[in-house]
């Protein structure tokens, strides 16, 4: 009776097929034991091409300066703050797979974590290079760092949310690799220890860290995960909080608004879920992973993409509302002529957000929907290309007219530095994230083999079995015992 102890069997298996422990370890760390296919040559190629175009692009914008983007007097935040702001979203889904799911002790994180880790790392580390060269003179950027200085009147601001947003995400990052790098080590052994040739064992044996696989490791490591996912789940509210107020401080028609910490928290995960969903379903197809990221999990990260929606939704109409019951005329001006005019210049990104972010997302309340795998894929691109156009709206449609009639001609539309920038930055991001796909696990071995005996899909057959024969055997002796 004791096998009965385990997870439900309404529930859905989180690891399909017939599995052993030994297949997982072939299913998943198999492939990265072959020489790259063809089709991986070709993504890398991709996004290297891609990250020289930003490199390039970066080197105009250092060499001949700032002016090189098409920012100006009025538009000061053109899309190099929007392009932060959106990764740093991005990096979101993460953290809060790995942590708070963690601590709510889900099942369903094991199949996902990794890579959403990894996605976190890369998307933070695309953001940070934004801020460091929107400053223009790159070489000052340090001065960004709240370090005691003594070379003349330049001291850190702690009154400045942008010397705030420092601490955040350098802090984040930290955590994030840290959390990342811990669940790795028991992968990193077992690649260790089938490697056949003197560098993966010497590569492999060194990033392991000398892991045994001795209780003592084991509880130290599990240790060490719950300590940083205690530490990483107040920084998933707080980060993106922080960078809200780089706005929400401010007294600009538009951003001053004390309902932008929610509101960013919540699209952040938003998109950050749907970042998630592209790149695991691309994965999965290409590694033939389908076993371990099942329909169940893509369904799951469905319904967080419908509550965020959701959220995000009510905050659209709270700004709307605030800015016209608050009877401050700049305020519903900004909202009523900016944005909510269809026939403003920039209208049609207003209304692209509402359609990417509020109102295609509702079609995931049909279940068929949100299980199936090329809808899933199509809305999550549609998604980020909405969260993308709701960092833009909130940008520069708040200070493209500002409170001088004589400098609304200008109508901000980026360079193609500033697109080669971003495009460099997408460059950067794939090709961290196909390096890791080949030589490191992109699902967390040890913690699927953790769960396979209560939800592998074999395992709950066996159970099912077994419960139903000895409730029939109970059902059979309380008969012959009323007899």
């Amino acid at each position: 009776m004791s096998l009965l102890k385990y997870e439900s069997q309404l529930r859905e298996p989180l690891i399909d097929g017939d599995k052993t422990y030994h297949q997982v370890t072939e299913d998943i760390i198999g492939p990265l034991e072959t020489k790259p296919t063809r089709l991986w040559w070709i993504g890398l190629s991709i996004a290297l091409a891609l990250l020289l175009f930003g490199v390039y692009s970066v080197y105009r914008e250092v060499a001949y300066g700032i002016g090189q983007w098409n920012v100006n007097r009025t538009v000061g935040w053109g899309w190099a703050i929007t392009n932060f702001v959106w990764w740093i979203g991005i990096g979101h889904a993460g953290t809060l797979i790995s942590a708070i799911l963690l601590l709510f002790g889900q099942k369903w994180r094991t199949g996902v974590n990794r890579a959403a880790e990894a996605m976190t790392i890369f998307a933070v580390m695309c953001a940070g290079m934004f801020p460091v060269f929107h400053v223009g003179r790159v070489w000052d950027a340090f001065f960004l760092f709240p370090y005691p200085n003594s070379r003349g009147p330049v001291w850190p601001n702690f009154n400045s949310a942008l010397l705030w947003d420092v601490f955040a995400v350098s802090t984040y990052f930290t955590v994030s690799v840290l959390f990342w790098y811990t669940g790795l080590l028991p992968d990193l052994a077992t690649i260790r220890d089938r490697a056949k040739t003197k560098f993966r064992k010497m590569f492999y044996g060194l990033t392991s860290f000398g892991w045994t696989g001795s209780t003592k490791h084991w509880q130290r490591q599990e240790s060490l995960a719950l300590v940083l996912a205690g530490l990483a789940t107040p920084l998933v509210l707080s980060v993106h909080t922080i960078v809200s107020f780089d706005f929400a401080t401010s007294v600009i028609p538009g951003w001053h608004t004390t309902i932008f910490p929610p509101y960013f928290v919540a699209g952040a995960v938003f998109s950050g879920f749907a970042m998630v969903n592209s790149l695991l379903i691309i994965t999965r197809k290409v590694l033939h992973l389908e076993d371990y990221i099942t329909i169940g999990h893509i369904e799951a990260m469905n319904k967080i993409i419908v509550l965020t929606g959701s959220v995000v939704g009510c905050a659209y109409l709270s700004e709307l509302f605030v800015a016209w019951y608050s009877m401050n005329p700049y305020e519903w001006w900004a909202f009523r002529e900016n944005r909510v005019n269809i026939f403003s210049p920039y209208g049609w990104a207003y209304y692209g957000m509402i359609f990417c972010n509020v109102v295609s997302p509702q079609l995931f309340w049909s279940r068929k929907l949100r299980r199936n795998v090329l809808f899933t894929f199509f809305m999550s691109i549609l998604i980020n290309v909405g969260m993308w156009f709701e960092r833009f709206v909130i940008f520069v449609t708040s200070i493209y007219r500002d409170y001088l009639p004589s400098s609304w001609t200008t109508y901000y539309s980026p360079t193609i530095w500033e697109i080669g920038f971003y495009l460099g930055t997408f460059g950067l991001f794939f090709t961290c994230y196909f390096l890791f796909a080949k030589f490191f696990p992109v699902i967390a071995v040890a913690e699927i083999k953790a769960i396979l005996k209560t939800s592998g899909e074999n395992y709950k057959d066996k159970m099912s079995d077994l419960e139903e024969m000895s409730t029939g055997k109970f059902y059979e002796e309380e008969v012959e015992h009323a007899h």
